[in-house]
């Protein structure tokens, strides 16, 4: 049975790997020329993840890829008096099991643990996908596929062909986010600086691997809701707007906009669909349930959750979609919900909307370094509801998977469409 799935960032390759140890033969699919390894942005992966990464065999790899990041300095704008957190209380608190990691680190990770059994095919991207399953891409020839998954993100393509567009399922959380990647003219050392103020947000962080840093910002305004993902001079227009005269630090990293060798932005948004499925095509990940990517800390735990209950109600159906599919999205739901209600709830917290947020944001930083080791911990616990959301999943452990079967034997003697080629 073949599977074409499209993305090659976290979803698509946990999607792979289980599948082909479950028997189906798989292809993926990426637009991008190459895996990108510019460093992507910082994620976290809570104990669903973790579990799951330790079946794949990942577990010590991601382990020595994160970040190390232990201390936050949070200053709140207009004030002169910073507050200085461990942030290793506050994960052991919230957490039982928990890293954080580049997003750019994880991708590489995953696919490696894929590559030999998996057909990658880069630079390309689906066309149109008939509902027999025959799939036209955009530089290879024709191919027929049993089934087609969506891993490909918050603007997926093939949700877009299939289910419509974007603006149907997204629902703008008022929050803006950007990353640079920068020197680091902070001389970090395993922490975390961030700026407060009403509506917007600032940080810097480092990575003990990493030559330089990244600086984060997020702030509100519905203004930026009409910027396309792709309009880059806009997207610097506006974050030099909203964070003018934030502070002396917040300016200098601002001046590394026209230089710095990579950029991210976008809305942040999250997906409300009826069903994340369509005859032979299925999403996963922020293609088909992004409950806000950076807000809530889980956008992908739960996409790494997500590939893993996929395949294994392929497997457990024997590849039937009409079983496998419903079965999925049953088994999901609970997990979606509550991680759109806990990434709302951390938006207003992370940026807050009034002076009182600002004030109360450093002062539960301020009381949490001050308070001893136990009432931390219960005050932690009491407010970290996002961490404690993705940490409590339990998905279903599915039946043992099989040997995996090669990339080279996808089928090219009885199918003389098989290989994808360019051109």
């Amino acid at each position: 049975m073949r599977i074409l799935v499209s993305g090659a960032g976290v979803a698509g390759p946990v999607l792979a790997y289980w599948l082909t140890r479950y028997g189906f033969c798989v292809t993926v699919v990426e637009c991008a020329p190459a895996l990108r390894r510019a460093g992507g942005h910082a994620v976290d992966l809570f104990r669903p993840a973790m579990d799951i990464s330790e079946r794949m065999g990942v577990l010590p790899r991601i382990e020595e890829q994160a970040t190390g990041t232990a201390r936050m300095t949070l200053c709140r704008e207009g004030s002169d008096r910073p507050v200085r957190v461990d942030l290793s209380r506050i994960f052991g608190a919230a957490s039982g099991r928990h890293t954080e990691i580049m997003r750019d680190d994880l991708s590489e990770i995953y696919y490696g643990a894929t590559a030999d059994d998996v057909e990658y095919v880069f630079g390309d991207s689906i066309r149109a996908i008939s509902p027999d399953g025959a799939v036209r891409f955009d530089n290879s020839r024709p191919r027929h596929f049993d089934l087609v998954v969506g891993a490909d993100g918050l603007h997926s393509n093939v949700r877009r062909l299939v289910f419509g567009d974007e603006s149907l399922f997204s629902a703008p959380t008022g929050v803006h986010l950007a990353v640079l990647t920068l020197p680091d003219v902070e001389g970090l050392d395993r922490e975390l600086l961030m700026h407060v103020g009403v509506g917007r947000t600032a940080g810097m962080y480092s990575a003990r691997h990493l030559a330089g840093a990244r600086a984060l910002f997020l702030f509100r305004g519905e203004h930026g809701h009409g910027c396309h993902h792709r309009d880059v001079p806009r997207q610097k227009e506006l974050l030099r707007a909203a964070f003018a005269g934030m502070h002396c630090d917040v300016d200098r990293w601002l001046e590394g906009l026209d230089s710095t060798p990579g950029f991210y932005f976008d809305s942040i948004s999250q997906l409300h669909m009826d069903t994340w499925s369509a005859g032979r095509v299925t999403l996963v990940g922020d293609a088909g349930y992004s409950p806000g990517p950076a807000v809530g800390g889980g956008s992908t735990t739960l996409a790494v959750v997500g590939a893993y209950v996929l395949a294994g109600e392929l497997a457990r159906a024997d590849g039937d979609h009409d079983r496998a599919f419903p079965a999925y999205e049953r088994a999901m739901a609970g997990h979606v919900t509550g991680s759109r209600t806990a990434a709302l709830s951390a938006a207003k917290t992370l940026v807050p909307a009034s002076r009182l947020g600002v004030h109360g944001l450093a002062q539960g930083a301020r009381l949490i370094a001050a308070l001893p080791p136990g009432p931390a911990r219960t005050l932690l616990r009491r407010t970290t509801r996002s961490a404690r959301l993705y940490d409590s999943m339990t998905v279903d452990d599915y039946a043992a998977p099989q040997p995996p079967v090669r990339a080279g034997g996808i089928g090219a003697a009885d199918d003389p469409a098989a290989g994808i080629d360019s051109g």
